[in-house]
């Protein structure tokens, strides 16, 4: 098909490029617009400077206290710090891989950690939410619960004799979860999130009929995936690192979390090493090599337990933290 235009026939693909020519806009005389590169403005390339000193300051002690774990403990008493670990040496993996108490350890620390992250996530997400909805007769009351632990402790006798008299979980790894199950800061920080949430998908659930537990599960909890995976790494960081409960109200070496007995293998050990009759065995035990050995094997699983939930991690403080 062709039309007759100023006196010559034109098709309609010529029309179409006359059109998609008049669509560019006119380019500045001699500026050559190279297709696919991007220009860096200075403050971007100072930002990735300033970021990547920043990680350098970072990563190199990580990285010298990994070598630290490897460098024969003679040269760790009279050089210190290194980056590589010369003479190599493994004698401090060696040792706290000696006899089934590190096993055990790890067992009772990753026992404690997921089910204590699983249970602080469910009762830390509920009260939140019905928090957050504002129901008479049942929030404000809810609120006053979560608020008054931020200000007042009970003490710590209160609370042993809680555990060990009345709830009677001595020597139990529920005794370790339970008294730290609830922060108050980060249920007030999922309240914060639950109140952005579109109130016009929620009504739409109603009106289709939806009860406020369909709600909450099919809902909210696939909306609030970035603020639960900041509130789950928090409470597993906290789970993991804890030591102080299982000291109070766990005294059987089988049932001890890792850091309990990495803790307890370091103080033998140093005791061990600055007797006055220590035999010769002992006071060559590797207690630097030891020290930086026990800190690689306690942050290495949340390192790697980290990258899961990052992308998350951002997005869900910057959302938790303002009110809508």
């Amino acid at each position: 098909m062709s039309f007759i235009a100023s006196g010559r026939t034109q098709t309609i693909t010529d029309i179409e490029a006359e059109m998609a020519l008049s669509d560019v806009p006119p380019s500045r005389p001699g500026a050559a617009r190279v297709p696919g590169r991007k220009r860096f403005e200075p403050f971007t390339v100072v930002s990735y400077i300033c970021v990547g000193i920043f990680g350098l300051f970072c990563l190199v002690p990580l990285w010298m206290i990994v070598a630290g774990s490897f460098t024969d403990e003679s040269v760790l008493a009279a050089n210190g710090y290194s980056i590589w670990p010369a003479p190599f040496s493994l004698a401090a993996y060696q040792l706290l891989f000696t006899g089934q108490s590190l096993v055990n350890g790890y067992i009772a620390s990753l026992f404690i950690t997921i089910v204590g992250t699983a249970l602080s996530l469910s009762c830390t997400a509920s009260l939140a939410w019905v928090i957050a909805r504002r129901l008479p007769r049942i929030s404000r009351p809810l609120t006053i619960f979560a608020y008054i632990p931020m200000l007042f402790t009970g003490g710590l006798v209160p609370l042993y004799l809680l555990v060990t008299q009345v709830l009677n979980l001595s020597n139990d790894w529920f005794s370790v979860i339970l008294p730290i199950m609830l922060a108050p800061f980060l249920i007030f920080v999922a309240v914060s999130f639950f109140r952005q949430l579109p109130e016009e998908i929620l009504d739409s659930a109603r009106i289709d009929g939806a009860g406020e537990l369909r709600i909450f599960f099919q809902i909210v909890i696939p909306l609030s995936k970035p603020i639960l995976a900041v509130l789950g790494l928090f409470y597993a960081v906290t789970y993991w690192n804890e030591w102080f409960m299982a000291l109070l109200f766990i005294s059987d070496p089988d049932k001890f979390p890792l850091q309990l007995i990495l803790q307890n293998l370091i103080s033998n050990v140093t005791n061990a090493a600055t007797l006055p009759g220590a035999s010769a065995s002992q006071a060559a035990a590797p207690v630097y090599q030891i020290r930086f050995a026990m800190t690689v094997m306690t942050i290495a699983p949340i390192l790697f337990g980290y990258p899961f939930a990052q992308r998350f991690f951002v997005k869900g403080l910057t959302l938790g933290a303002t009110k809508g």
